[in-house]
C-alpha cells in the first residue's frame, strides 16, 4: 500500500474537491493518457489505469468516505472483512456476519406464543439463494453496441457430493427428534405474573429441522460450497457508466431445493480519446483548417461505425454544430440509436511567414474587409463576404 500515490494528488484536485471537479479533473487525465493516443506507451497506461483506479474510488460517496478516513486501507478487498464484495456494502441487506435481532424472540419472552401470533416458518422449506455483486470495465464502443464478458465471480453452489442435502452419500438427513422438524421449541417459565410460554430456536439442530448424524465431508453438512467461477454475460447495448444490470439466477444457490439468486453487474466505462456521450447522443470536436472552413471541404469524419464522408460547405463557422442521424448509441433495451453531433472547430494558424501575412492582407482587401471594425457591427463577416463574392 505504500508505493500507493493519494487518489486527490493523481487526479490533481483538493481533498475538498467537489463531485463535478472531480469528473472534470478524471476526464481531463483520461484523455492526456488514453492509450490510443499513446500507443505502446506503458507508463502512459500506467498512468491512465492509476486515474481510472482513483476515480473509481472518490466518486463513490461510501468508498469515497473510507478512503478519507483510512486511506488506501479502507478500500482495499485484501484489509478488513470486506468478503470480496466489490462495492463495499453490497445492494441492501444484512451480512451473514450481520447482527441480526429476532424481534419474535424478543416480544415472545414477554407475551408468548411468538410476536404477533404470527406462524413460523417452515425451516426445511425452499429458501432463494444470495444476489451476488460484480463488477466490468468496458471501452466507450462496447457500451455503445453491447458486447460479452466473461466475469469471475465468487459464489455459493450446491454441494456436488451431497446435492445439497448435507449428508454424506449413503446417508440422509433425519428430522430433528427434539422439535419434530419444526425448528423451534416451547419453553415455560414461571414468573411473579405466572407461567410464560415462549417458542425459542431448537438448539439441537440449530432451528433447522433436521439433523445430520453423518455429515457430508466436502460442505461439512451446509449443502454449499463456497466457489469461484467464470460466468459468460451479455452487456446490453446502450448501457451508461456506472449502470447496473441484473443477470437471472447466476447468483448463490437456495436453499432446501429453493432458486437461485442473481447477479448484479455494475460497469464501468472508460472514457474515449475522441467521442464524449450525452445520453444517447455523441459529440465530437472535428477541427478544420482554416482554408477548409472558407472553401469547404469533403472530410472524413470519425464515428462509432467507422468513418464517414462529410461536406463541409464553405464559409463554415468556428463553433457551428453538424448533426449525423442515427450515428450515436444503441437505446438501451429499445430500438434506435441518437445522433452523433458535430462541433466544427477552426484552426486559425498562430504564426505566418511574411509572405502568407502579405498573401492574407491582398484577400482582405480583394474582399473589401473593414480593418478595425467591431464584431457584430452589421457588416458581413470575413467567411460571409467570402461566400458572396463566389
Amino acid at each position: 500500500m505504500a508505493d500507493k500515490r493519494d487518489y486527490y494528488e493523481v487526479l490533481g484536485v483538493s481533498k475538498g474537491a467537489s463531485d463535478d471537479e472531480i469528473k472534470k479533473a478524471y476526464r481531463k487525465k483520461a484523455k492526456e493518457y488514453h492509450p490510443d493516443l499513446h500507443p505502446g506507451d506503458a507508463e502512459a497506461e500506467a498512468k491512465f489505469k492509476e486515474a481510472n483506479e482513483a476515480y473509481e474510488v472518490l466518486s463513490d460517496s461510501q468508498k469515497k468516505a473510507r478512503y478519507d478516513q483510512f486511506g488506501h486501507a479502507g478500500v482495499d478487498p485484501n484489509y478488513g472483512a470486506g468478503g470480496g464484495n466489490p462495492f463495499g456494502g453490497g445492494f441492501g441487506g444484512f451480512g451473514g456476519d450481520g447482527m441480526e435481532f429476532d424481534l419474535g424472540d424478543i416480544f415472545g419472552s414477554f407475551f408468548g406464543g411468538g410476536f404477533g401470533g404470527g406462524r413460523q416458518s417452515n425451516p426445511n422449506g425452499p429458501r432463494r439463494g444470495e444476489d451476488v455483486q460484480a463488477r466490468v470495465t468496458i471501452s466507450f464502443e462496447e457500451a455503445a453496441k453491447g458486447c460479452k464478458r466473461s466475469i469471475d465471480i465468487n459464489r455459493v453452489d450446491t454441494c456436488n457430493e451431497c446435492h445439497g442435502s448435507g449428508a454424506k452419500a449413503g446417508s440422509s438427513p433425519k428430522t430433528c427428534p427434539d422439535c419434530g422438524g419444526r425448528g423451534f421449541v416451547n419453553v415455560q417459565q414461571r414468573t411473579a405474573f405466572g407461567v410464560i410460554s415462549t417458542q425459542k430456536s431448537c438448539p439441537k439442530c440449530s432451528g433447522k429441522g433436521r439433523v445430520i448424524d453423518d455429515p457430508c465431508v466436502k460442505c461439512r453438512g451446509t449443502g454449499r460450497v463456497s466457489t469461484k467461477t467464470s460466468v459468460e454475460v451479455n452487456i446490453p447495448a446502450g448501457i451508461d457508466d456506472r449502470q447496473i444490470f441484473n443477470v437471472s439466477g447466476a447468483g448463490n444457490a437456495g436453499v432446501n431445493g429453493g432458486p437461485k439468486g442473481d447477479l448484479k453487474v455494475a460497469v464501468f466505462v472508460r472514457p474515449h480519446s475522441h467521442f464524449e456521450r450525452d445520453g444517447y447522443n455523441v459529440w465530437l470536436e472535428q477541427r478544420i483548417s482554416y482554408t477548409q472552413a472558407a472553401l469547404g471541404d469533403n472530410i472524413r469524419i470519425p464515428t462509432l461505425d467507422g468513418d464517414v464522408k462529410f461536406d463541409i460547405p464553405a464559409g463554415t463557422q468556428s463553433g457551428t454544430v453538424f448533426s449525423l442521424k442515427g450515428k450515436g448509441i444503441q437505446i438501451l433495451n429499445g430500438r434506435g440509436r441518437g445522433d452523433q453531433l458535430v462541433r466544427i472547430i477552426v484552426d486559425v494558424p498562430k504564426s505566418l511567414s511574411h509572405r502568407q501575412k502579405e498573401i492574407l492582407m491582398e484577400f482582405e482587401k480583394e474582399l473589401g474587409v473593414q480593418r478595425g471594425a467591431p464584431v457584430g457591427s452589421g457588416k458581413e463577416g470575413f467567411f460571409d463576404k467570402f461566400k458572396n463574392k463566389k
